[in-house]
C-alpha cells in the first residue's frame, strides 16, 4: 500500500518547493565555485611569481581592427633556476619545471630558470622585447646562466659571510676558482673582514637582503625597498672603497615583479640558479655532489651556502666538486650581468 507520507503534494504546493530546491542547488553550486577558486594556497612546486600579488600581466588593450598584439610573457622565471630547491634563503632561486628552494626548513620553492640561454615556456628571456610587466615597465628576467656560456659553470654561495666562509675561500684559492657570494646585510656588517677578503680575492658580490625575510613578496613595498637598498649599503660599507655589487637574489628564490624592479632601480640584476645542491639541509657530501652531477648543464649556476648554519658538508663537497668539474672539461665563470 502506498505510504501517505510520500503521496504527491497538491499541485498548488509544487512550484514553491521547486523554487526552494532550485535556490538550494544554486547556493551549493556557488559554494562549490568558491571552494575551487580559493583552493589550497600555493606552496611546493609552483612559481613564486605566479603566487606573488603583483601579476606580470599587461593591461588588456581595447579591441581594434588591426591584428592583436601578442600577450606579454608571464613573470615566472625563478630565482635563477631553482632545482629541487633550497637554501636558507635561496631556492632560489628556474623554468617550466619547478622545485623547492628554501633557506632553512621554510625555504620557498622557486621556479627553474632556463640554462645557458634556453627559454622556459612562459618565462621571460633576456632577449625579449616589447613585453611589459604589471607596472607598465619591461619584464625583468631572472638570470640563470653564466656570462660566457659554453662549458662553463658559476659557483654561488648564499647567506654569508659566516664561520665557514674562510674555509670556502681557502678551497677556491687552492684551485684558482672565482665565485659569487650572495650576502646578507647584517652578516656583512658583522664581519667586514670576510667581505674584504672576498673582494680582495677577486670574487664578486650579490645582495641577499638585510635579514633574509620569507616570503619576501608579501612585505610592504617600503620594507622590500629597505631590505634591498640597505643590504647593498651594508655590504658596500663592509667591503670598503671600490666594492661593487652586481646582483640581487631573493630569499628562497621568491622573486616577484615588484622586488625585481626595486633591484633593477638599484642597478642590480636578479640572479637565480639552475642547480640547487640543497647543502643547507646537510644531506651528506655524496648527495650534494650527486645534485650537481644530475642537474648541471653547460652554462649553469650552482647554488651552495657559506652561511646560515653548519656548512662543513659544503666545504667538504666543494673540495671534491671543483676537481671533478675540471676533469669534465668545465671552466669557472661569473653569472651573466
Amino acid at each position: 500500500m502506498r505510504d501517505r507520507r510520500t503521496a504527491t503534494a497538491p499541485a498548488t504546493d509544487r512550484p514553491k518547493r521547486t523554487r526552494r530546491r532550485t535556490a538550494a542547488g544554486a547556493a551549493l553550486l556557488a559554494a562549490g565555485v568558491a571552494v575551487v577558486a580559493t583552493g589550497c594556497g600555493p606552496t611546493h612546486g609552483i612559481s613564486q611569481d605566479a603566487a606573488a600579488p603583483v601579476a606580470e600581466v599587461a593591461p588588456a588593450a581595447p579591441a581594434s581592427p588591426s591584428a592583436a598584439s601578442p600577450a606579454s610573457p608571464s613573470d615566472t622565471a625563478g630565482p635563477g633556476s631553482a632545482l629541487p630547491s633550497a637554501s636558507s634563503g635561496e631556492s632560489g632561486p628556474s623554468a617550466p619545471a619547478t622545485s623547492a628552494t628554501t633557506a632553512q626548513a621554510n625555504r620557498i620553492p622557486a621556479p627553474r630558470v632556463p640554462a645557458a640561454g634556453a627559454s622556459a615556456t612562459g618565462s621571460p628571456t633576456a632577449g625579449a622585447t616589447g613585453a611589459t610587466g604589471a607596472t607598465g615597465g619591461p619584464v625583468i628576467p631572472v638570470i640563470g646562466h653564466t656570462a660566457s656560456g659554453g662549458r662553463t659553470v658559476a659557483l654561488t654561495f648564499d647567506d654569508g659571510p659566516g664561520p665557514y666562509t674562510g674555509q670556502i675561500l681557502d678551497v677556491l684559492a687552492r684551485y684558482g676558482v672565482k665565485a659569487t657570494f650572495c650576502e646578507i646585510g647584517k652578516q656583512a656588517a658583522a664581519d667586514p673582514a670576510a667581505v674584504q677578503r672576498i673582494v680582495a680575492a677577486g670574487h664578486r658580490l650579490c645582495d641577499h637582503t638585510v635579514d633574509h625575510p620569507q616570503p619576501m613578496h608579501t612585505l610592504p613595498h617600503d620594507r622590500q625597498v629597505s631590505e634591498i637598498d640597505d643590504a647593498a649599503a651594508a655590504i658596500t660599507k663592509a667591503g670598503g672603497a671600490g666594492t661593487r655589487i652586481g646582483w640581487f637574489r631573493a630569499p628562497g628564490g621568491d622573486f616577484s615583479a615588484e622586488n625585481k624592479q626595486i633591484a633593477a632601480r638599484a642597478g642590480l640584476k636578479s640572479l637565480g640558479w639552475t642547480v640547487d645542491t640543497r647543502d643547507w639541509s646537510r644531506p651528506g657530501v655524496p648527495a650534494i655532489l650527486a645534485a650537481v652531477q644530475q642537474e648541471l648543464k653547460p652554462g649553469g649556476v650552482v647554488l651552495m651556502h657559506d652561511g646560515g648554519g653548519d656548512r662543513s658538508e659544503s666545504v667538504a663537497a666543494l673540495e671534491l666538486l671543483i676537481p671533478s668539474l675540471i676533469a669534465q672539461g668545465y671552466t669557472f665563470d661569473f653569472p651573466a650581468a
